[in-house]
């Protein structure tokens, strides 16, 4: 893929994304779900009103900046409210949440080239990205989980910039690494588990790094070919014995005899003509910032990604305990601890969309965030009071945070093939030569596997320990890394050696695009018949 058509391609993906969260956006003239606190929250910073905020408030900051900056420009203004606290349109509470959710796309896509340099694997990587459910209907809203996402992500997107440049321009992406860190704890304290992905890839690194050292050390001093030449008493020969070991080693590492394909993989690798191969030298996809980790040191882990996220995080705050002298610092931050702690367990009788999180990656129980029926299609959009009898309404409104299933499925599936190739090598090794070893370098999609890998049970497991009510979009700090896994594999599929993997990456490619058009209707909160309705809720957990 050339420069020219990455380019059209990525534009192409931001503005498919742009359209999707601004057309309608209108639609429903009142507060959708959660926007009864923070678009109120967000209109209270600009009317100076006092309140309780439940989370750190950088997205009702966010929100409250669009309302001041909509409210100024002099169109979309046909519908108006007061549900905010101030006279005003839909428009001017949602329009800068779609904006931001229409960059998340983007942002996606240049972690992924930048995790490989492959254009095709970062477009891939945005356009699922694009056409995912819960990410489109919450850009849609005044709510606040995007900007968890896009701060996590920048964060993500930075480092691996810098982990790619070296002295002053490496200082200077980990400063905005940690502001972007700070920024997405500033906006809800589970925006924390992105920065605790980024020390754990570290962490991991140098284990690596000091296990083959050690290996490495432990081989020289056994090696039969030093025992046998009497070295302990030449120091030349000690030096050429090591440099032997060392370059054999390296050889061993980096070459590997020539071998049939294996059907039973996606990433075969290509004819060795091809220049797209993966394992030809000259393919710039022989590299990843992530092998740069270990010159990254236990000071610039604290200070970048330690003291500069935890003192943006701080002066977040300063504007609401300004307005809000209820509490100082510490005290808001005990009473919002109290208030989550009280909202009781994952159970139907605390919320009927009560979902524990290991019910998120299947999609097992979506959220409805607006539901009301009608008579007919003409009549005003339905915004306030019950809905319609079931056998009455003829037209239903629904907007249901919901993925795009076969995109979360299939990212599963794909996540657990890139654990499987992570513990298959240490088990293959141990197989062949009945000891652990590790490889001199890893290879770049195993850096890719073990970052993806990481970084999702970073954003996942920690909700393992959480017995409050939680909710499925909890979950998108972490599916986005499941949007990337399945990018990466499909990648791997359209790259292969084989028609059969090729034509696999192909229909999983539009059967992702095809169940994103289906389900869009309740993305978007069409008008759908009853029979519609139905056919698009499977199973009756989803309803």
């Amino acid at each position: 893929m050339t420069k020219k058509w990455f380019r059209i391609g990525m534009v192409s993906v931001f503005l498919f994304s742009l359209a999707l969260r601004f057309w309608g956006l209108e639609r429903f003239n009142t507060l959708v779900f959660d926007e009864v606190y923070f678009a109120k929250f967000g209109n209270n910073y600009l009317t100076h009103t006092p309140f309780f905020n439940a989370h750190p408030p950088l997205s009702q900051y966010m929100i409250g900046i669009g309302i001041w900056i909509g409210s100024h420009i002099p169109f979309w203004h046909d519908t108006v409210n007061g549900l905010t606290g101030s006279l005003r349109s839909p428009w001017t509470y949602r329009w800068f949440n779609a904006l931001t959710g229409s960059f998340i796309p983007l942002v996606v896509a240049a972690i992924a080239y930048h995790l490989s340099y492959r254009r095709s694997f970062a477009i891939l990587a945005g356009l699922f990205t694009a056409c995912d459910g819960i990410f489109l209907v919450e850009s849609r809203y005044a709510l606040s989980n995007i900007y968890i996402v896009i701060f996590g992500l920048l964060g993500h997107w930075f480092l691996l910039l810098a982990l790619d440049n070296q002295n002053r321009r490496r200082s200077f992406w980990l400063v905005f690494a940690g502001i972007a860190f700070g920024a997405s704890v500033g906006t809800k304290w589970n925006g924390l588990w992105f920065l605790s992905g980024a020390y754990l890839i570290w962490i991991a690194a140098w284990v690596i790094h000091l296990i083959h050292s050690f290996l490495n050390s432990k081989l020289f001093f056994t090696y039969p070919s030093l025992k046998e030449s009497g070295i302990s008493s030449q120091e030349s020969a000690v030096s050429s014995q090591q440099s032997a070991v060392s370059s054999q080693e390296l050889s061993v590492s980096t070459y590997s005899p020539p071998s049939p394909p294996s059907p039973s993989s996606p990433s075969s690798p290509s004819s060795p003509s091809s220049p797209s191969s993966p394992s030809s030298p000259s393919s710039s996809s022989s590299e990843t910032p992530l092998q740069n980790l270990t010159q990254l040191n236990i000071f610039h882990m604290l200070f970048y990604l330690g003291i500069i996220p935890a003192l943006i995080y701080s002066i977040i705050w300063i504007p609401h305990l300004q307005l809000d002298k209820t509490y100082g610092f510490i005290a808001v931050h005990q009473q919002i601890l109290k208030f989550h702690l009280q909202l009781g367990g994952n159970s139907p009788n605390v919320h009927p969309y009560c979902a524990a999180w290991y019910k998120w990656p299947l999609m097992t129980r979506p959220m409805a965030y607006y539901y009301q029926t009608a008579e007919s299609i003409t009549e005003p959009l339905p915004v306030m009071g019950p809905p319609l009898p079931a056998n009455a309404g003829q037209v239903i409104y629904d907007v249901h945070a919901m993925g795009n299933p076969f995109l979360w499925w299939f990212g599963v599936a794909a996540m657990l093939f890139l654990v499987g190739m992570l513990v298959s090598q240490p088990v293959i090794s141990w197989v062949k030569e009945k000891r652990f070893s590790v490889p001199a370098t890893l290879g770049v999609d195993t850096w890719i596997a073990l970052y993806l890998v990481i970084n999702y049970a970073a954003n996942l497991l920690p909700w393992v320990k959480v017995t409050r009510c939680v909710f499925i979009y909890h979950y998108m700090c972490a599916v986005v890394f499941i949007f990337l896994a399945i990018a990466w594999f499909v990648d791997q599929c359209l790259r292969s050696y084989y028609q059969q993997l090729r034509a696999l990456g192909v229909t999983i490619t539009f059967i992702i695009l095809a169940a994103f058009i289906f389900w869009m209707p309740i993305y978007l909160g069409l008008p759908l018949s009853p029979h519609d309705y139905k056919l698009r809720m499977w199973f009756n957990s989803w309803i």
